[in-house]
């Protein structure tokens, strides 16, 4: 068993992500904007029990949120091991972006970026004192290539990706595995009119959760840095 962070687990792919660790039997620490899409759910304390499942608020913009639910987490459960990085944003940024959207490069950047960067920050000292520790990171298919005009988004994931290599350099040492997802269209509400993609025919929330499932279980000599799944062929 496994007590995991999970940022962005209120929606979409991060939401598929913990109910399947959940329902593997792991305990879930979930960083969330907002808690009442969750309530009554299978993620919520008062149906599953406070010693499966915990709430933080957590704004990813925020660097002292990070710390803030690490210490919350290390209270309630007296430790962690792993921390799987789901929240995002998505903007269609151009190279030539308008005045109207000057500030959305540095958006970008602060969620997919920092927001990821500050929480294993925060969360580093735990994954190195547990000495096999876990950690995930939704990239996209779009910190691998650039195949539209997505600047903004593109050049956050790619620099998310850059900080995964790093994140596994860091802590290869410390026993810290880690695994850059990266998938192309997912069915949620982020892709909704992006692509004519039929949504049947794109990778479900809920086969990332399986996926991120078994990597949890794989013994640190077999944990692959990382996992591309897409629903198109891909150069």
């Amino acid at each position: 068993m496994r007590t995991i962070l999970i940022s962005g687990a209120s929606r979409g792919i991060g939401r598929a992500i913990a109910q399947r660790a959940l329902q593997d039997g792991h305990r879930v620490s979930l960083g969330l904007r907002q808690t009442h899409g969750l309530l009554g759910s299978r993620l919520d304390p008062a149906r599953v029990g406070n010693d499966r499942v915990h709430w933080v608020t957590y704004d990813a913009k925020e660097p002292e949120a990070a710390r803030r639910w690490v210490d919350s987490a290390q209270q309630h459960f007296g430790g962690f091991d792993s921390v799987i990085h789901c929240a995002g944003i998505h903007r269609s940024t151009p190279l030539l972006f308008s005045e109207a959207q000057r500030d959305e490069p540095d958006e970008l950047l602060k969620v997919n970026l920092m927001g990821p960067w500050w929480l294993t920050r925060a969360a580093w000292p735990q994954l190195v004192a547990h000495g096999d520790a876990r950690i995930q990171v939704l990239v996209s298919m779009s910190g691998k290539r650039s195949k539209g005009r997505w600047a903004g988004y593109a050049a956050s994931k790619f620099a998310l990706m850059g900080l995964c290599q790093t994140m596994r350099n860091e802590g290869w040492d410390s026993g810290i595995r880690v695994t850059a997802i990266c998938p192309s269209w997912v069915n949620t509400e982020m892709v909704s009119g992006l692509t004519a993609v039929p949504a049947t025919e794109m990778t479900q929330p809920e086969d990332l959760g399986m996926l991120s499932s078994r990597l949890l279980e794989l013994p640190r000599c077999s944990v692959p840095f990382e996992l591309a799944v897409s629903c198109l062929p891909e150069v």
